[in-house]
């Protein structure tokens, strides 16, 4: 009786491959976030988003400057003659078309700087020249009417940041006369120093800036920029989601008034 014939050995099979494909989508995937949460903001701000507009200025190339400070005394003396100029300036002028109010924040938006800046033209109120001596400016600004180029950072400022809905107006009062000294050339811009009353969001604090005017065509342009610290006025940080803001922002100003 014959051995039967032996099988031949199989040969082994290969051990399997570590399965790596997984590990690699997740590197994948981290790198991607990434991009998107670093290129996605530097993308919006720089290609997407449209640039925030430059601050408020005077309509015309001013020809001189001169300054002016408060606490001067209102005199009896009229306009014309009193510095060379020919447009009266005294009496009272109402604030008019091309008037504007509004902020300027600095944002960073997942480390990227950007600006934001929101404006109204809703403004009312009027100022009084006594002489060369400004004596009364009274100005009112709806808050509710302030737009930016982002309808949700709209909704924060009206929401929890200014309360619009309780506090849905701004005013700054002037509390103490400025003397200018003369009546300006058309064209001529006058620096003066400010002191007066302003309110946000319901509370009241005095600040003192500088200001530029400006006479041009028979109207008076005034244009300013204050700082302010949000906590002074009891304002929320408007810091929201991925957009950090500081403590403090700026209140941009040009107000165009017409004799009335």
């Amino acid at each position: 009786m014959t051995d039967a014939p032996s099988s031949a050995p199989s040969p082994s099979a290969p051990a399997p491959e570590p399965k790596r494909k997984p590990v690699v989508w997740i590197v994948v995937g981290i790198v991607v976030v990434l991009l998107l949460l670093v290129g996605g903001p530097f993308l919006y701000i720089n290609v997407i988003k449209e640039d925030a507009p430059p601050p408020l200025a005077l309509p015309g190339n001013a020809s001189v400057s001169t300054t002016a400070s408060t606490g001067g005394s209102p005199s009896s003396t009229t306009a014309p003659g009193a510095g060379g100029g020919d447009t009266p300036i005294s009496g009272t002028w109402t604030a008019t078309e091309g008037s504007q109010v509004g902020y300027r924040v600095e944002e960073v938006l997942l480390g990227q700087s950007t600006e934001g800046v929101g404006r109204t033209s809703e403004v009312e109120g009027s100022l009084t020249i006594d002489g060369t001596v400004l004596t009364e400016v009274d100005l009112t600004v709806d808050m509710t009417t302030l737009t930016s180029d982002d309808p949700r950072r709209d909704g924060q400022f009206n929401g929890r940041i200014m309360d619009t809905a309780t506090h849905p107006t701004a005013t700054f009062v002037l509390t103490e006369p400025v003397d200018i000294g003369s009546v300006p050339q058309d064209g001529d811009m006058v620096t003066i120093t400010a002191t007066g009353d302003l309110t946000l969001r319901g509370v009241t604090r005095s600040v003192t800036t500088d200001l530029q005017a400006q006479l041009t065509g028979g109207t008076i342009s005034v244009q300013g920029a204050i700082p302010i610290t949000f906590a002074d006025y009891e304002i929320d940080n408007p810091s929201g989601g991925p957009a950090q803001v500081g403590d403090s922002g700026t209140l941009e100003l040009l107000v165009v008034f017409a004799s009335t």
